[in-house]
């Protein structure tokens, strides 16, 4: 039996689970797998009687409960700080970890316009108001760091940190909705497509789970 147990959502459109997931893989433990179903219904009463915020992804470490994709990679990376889930640098780490927050907190019309689906193509869609200032804001960011860190590895700060499981489902959205990237972005998202532990992850979605909405259960 594993140490580890991560409750999560269905693969083709958990965008949180899939942040939770990436931390585990990073981390190079042994995990078993409870997916509960949020597409096409939710099973709310398992969800509920598995994690107490019902909400995934969760995950199951003895008798701790943690239940935030953000706090899921900040428990991993106390428990194995060999395995550098931030930049070493302290003045690098900050500037990860306020991108990751941002992510975390922001991009609301980003996330309600263009849900994660990631075995799919969609029509792009009207790139106006506050969709608009959530792709530029998201794009500003990932040619400041990769222009920046460039020199330090392909991630977008050279090494591959949480602040890249924060933005992974950002690479599928944008492939998803064909939004158009320049050059340098273009091979950061195959970087991170072609990521190990995100190709995991596609191996087990399903296609015919459908695109909803965003939302943090």
């Amino acid at each position: 039996m594993s140490e580890f147990t991560l409750i999560i959502g269905n693969k083709n459109n958990s965008t949180w689970s899939l942040r939770g997931y990436l931390a585990l893989k990073h981390a190079g433990v042994d995990f078993e797998e409870i997916l509960v179903s949020l597409r096409p219904i939710l099973d709310r009463e398992k969800l509920d009687r598995l994690t107490p915020a019902g909400k995934v992804p969760t995950l199951l470490h003895g008798d701790h409960y943690i239940w935030d994709s953000l706090a899921i990679g900040e428990y991993l990376n106390d428990l194995y700080p060999e395995k550098l889930f931030w930049p070493d640098d302290i003045n690098i780490r900050a500037h990860a970890r306020c991108v990751s927050a941002e992510m975390h907190s922001g991009f609301a019309a980003l996330r309600s316009s263009m849900p994660m689906a990631c075995l799919s193509i969609f029509e792009k869609p009207q790139i106006e108001g506050e969709l608009k200032k959530d792709i530029d804001r998201i794009t500003q960011i990932w040619s400041e760091c990769r222009n920046k860190y460039a020199a330090q590895g392909p991630y977008l700060f050279g090494t591959y940190s949480i602040a890249d499981m924060m933005f992974s489902p950002i690479v599928f959205r944008f492939l998803s909705y064909q939004i158009e990237l320049p050059e340098i972005l273009k091979n950061y998202s195959k970087v991170m497509v072609d990521h190990p532990g995100v190709k995991a992850w596609l191996d087990g979605a399903d296609p015919n789970d459908a695109a909803e909405p965003d939302a943090r259960i």
